[in-house]
Parts: C-alpha cells; structure tokens; sequence
C-alpha cells in the first residue's frame, strides 16, 4: 500500500482537528502530518485511519487514538538526543512518532504475534528502533538503562517499580494507571529515590500484561 496525497491530506486535515483539541507541541505535530497511520492498521480499516479514534489490531490489542498517541507526546518531552524505552510496541504506530522525535528508541512487545508483526512492518517502511523487543514491558530493559523518557502505551493498575528505577534524575515517564479506566500520569525522577507526580486527566487503554512464570 502506497501512501498517496490523499492520505497525507487526510493527516493535515487530522493535525487541525489535534490542534483544536490543545495539542501545542510543533514537533509532535509535524511526526503526525508525516507517518502514514493506515500503514499501522488492518487492511480493513484503512478507509478509517485518519478518524480520531482507536482501532483494533491483531491479538486483541488496539491502535492507539491520534490524540491519545500526540497527548502521550506531548506530555513526553522527547528532545532529539533522548533516549526513549516505550512499553508496549503494538502496532508500531507510536514508535513511528518517536522515531520522528528521537532515533534512540527501545520498544518491548508482550505479544509474540504483534511483535512479529511489526518486525516485519518496521523492516518494511525502514524504520529501526535501537531495539525492538519481545518481553514483559514490566521489567523494562535493565541492559540500557537508565533513559531520559519512558512511555507506556497500556494501562498499568499500578506503576512498576523496576521502570521508575532505569529512568535518569531528571528523566520523565508517562503512564496510564488504572485498571477499567486510568489516570493519565507523569513521574519526573527528581532524586535517585524521589519523583515528581503529575496526572492529566482519564483514558482508557488496553491492559499492561505480565509475564506468569
């Protein structure tokens, strides 16, 4: 599937309804006018990729709504010599973003099927993640740590301990916690054992699955 300039008409046409909806950040902004979302999803559903909502994917995940993946962005402060580890690959979308933000990407998949999946999408549309991942987002990734950002991409009913310890001082992570429904949140690492709390505001994503021995 190509990406024509009907589909990047219909992402300008996306970015004004974000810019409408208060996502500020330029640079943000300009990855979404430029990663073609309907690469991301079913054949099924292209017709409905630049639709501001959520869409099933493979494995009973979704892809992420466009606010949700610019909000999760924005509240990031990804500069372009961060290192990001995201929680979460899924279909890839959201490592696209921020891989239009930062190469130092690192993404961990839970799912075998979407890991694969991606595997060969990012081979496909060129895209190399400093590491692409299969694992238990709940541990992280210890051998590169610490990170300037990290993102999670589902919903976490609590914040696990081993992600808050391989961020930086002064490093930033955006989570979602809850369990139906969860609070947008953001811990900066002040201190090798403090943290800075923010919230944003109720989403609902998919849940954050750990590995059961």
């Amino acid at each position: 599937m190509e990406d024509t300039p009907k589909h990047q008409g219909l992402r300008n046409q996306l970015v004004s309804k974000l810019r409408e909806k208060g996502i500020r950040d330029e640079a943000v902004l300009k990855v979404i006018t430029s990663v073609p979302r309907h690469l991301f999803m079913d054949p099924s559903l292209v017709n409905f990729a630049y639709e501001d909502n959520a869409y099933p994917i493979a494995a009973d995940q979704t892809i992420s709504q466009p606010y949700t993946v610019a909000y999760q962005s924005q509240l990031l402060e990804v500069g372009p010599s961060d290192k990001v580890l995201e929680i979460g690959t899924g279909s890839g979308y959201q490592t696209a973003i921020l891989l239009g933000l930062t190469p130092l990407v690192y993404t961990i998949e839970r799912q075998q099927l979407l890991y694969k999946k991606t595997q060969r999408l990012f081979s496909k549309l060129g895209l190399r993640p400093k590491k692409h991942l299969f694992g238990d987002g709940y541990l992280g990734f210890q051998a590169e740590a610490p990170y300037d950002r990290i993102i999670v991409t589902a919903g976490a009913p609590e914040v696990p301990k081993k992600l808050l310890n391989q961020l930086k001082i002064g490093g930033k992570m955006i989570i979602p916690i809850g369990n139906k429904e969860q609070l947008m949140t953001r811990f900066t690492k002040t201190s090798s054992t403090s943290f800075d709390k923010e919230t944003f505001g109720r989403f609902r994503f998919v849940p954050l699955l750990q590995h059961k021995n």
